[in-house]
């Protein structure tokens, strides 16, 4: 049993394109449907019952494209809307969040762990509350880096103001000797090498993307919805707003060109 349907995801914005990079990368014969809500973008400052309406109408938006799971991409809506959404909807829905944590924790189960994220994550306590669902007596370190988002989309990685930034955040998680850091956004894996400079070859850098593809396999495999043997993907790419944008960016957080973008405006 197989199933030729596409998998659906969104984010608030771009930065879930590393998502569909490494499902793309896991999943090579799988199609993707993406949903990046640009006009409503960011999701962090907006109160949980935004963020969950915004995810419903998302959702069924997906739904009706016919695919047959949901992946959350977006930190701020997989802490707000996941458990929502999963008893709204018949769809297996996953998370980035679980899938994140749980990879922290099969890296290290002695020593602290780092959490990094926007400011609306890291308030949220997400994170840390799964790790302490698993690991009830871990020691967790939260850090929120609201600049490093600015910072990606503007392609400044390899600024030499970006190395002081992350330095001046990362600095409460090094005091503590972390020994794995979540990487608690989808824009935080392009940062992954300047990341890694700072904090050492000690420290593992978690990435919730790639987490989170594993966890879709794993879901497809016993819910037996794997794309049949040999098909060829079809990936869709849609914007509620500023579709020019979407393009000039979305390469860079995907690893490939983006041909195309939609533009679907909800709410």
């Amino acid at each position: 049993m197989s199933s030729p349907a596409p998998i659906g995801v969104f984010d608030s914005g771009i930065g879930g394109l590393t998502v569909v990079g490494a499902l793309t990368r896991r999943l090579p014969e799988e199609s993707v449907v993406y949903f990046g809500d640009t006009a409503r973008v960011p999701y962090g400052p907006k109160s949980p019952d935004t963020v969950r309406r915004y995810s419903r109408e998302i959702t069924d938006w997906l739904r009706a494209q016919g695919v047959k799971v949901v992946v959350i991409a977006c930190n701020t809506a997989t802490a707000h809307a996941l458990t929502d959404l999963r008893e709204h909807f018949e769809l297996p829905i996953i998370g980035v969040i679980e899938p994140g944590a749980k990879a922290a924790l099969a890296v290290t189960r002695s020593g602290p762990i780092g959490i990094i994220g926007t400011s609306g994550t890291i308030a949220s306590g997400a994170y840390a509350r799964e790790i302490w669902t698993h690991a009830p007596d871990a020691t967790v370190v939260s850090q929120a880096c609201p600049l490093f988002v600015p910072i990606v989309e503007e392609g400044w990685v390899d600024h030499p103001a970006t190395k002081l930034i992350a330095r001046e955040y990362l600095a409460p998680l090094m005091a503590a000797h972390v020994k794995a850091v979540v990487l608690g956004c989808t824009h935080y894996p392009l940062m992954r090498g300047l990341l890694g400079e700072i904090l050492g070859a000690d420290v593992a850098l978690i990435d919730s993307a790639e987490a989170t593809a594993d966890a879709v396999a794993r879901v497809l495999d016993m819910k037996h919805l794997r794309a049949p043997d040999g098909d060829h993907p079809a990936h869709r790419f849609v914007a509620s707003d500023a579709p020019a944008q979407f393009l000039r960016v979305g390469q860079r957080f995907l690893g490939a060109a983006i041909e195309r973008v939609e533009t679907v405006t909800l709410g």
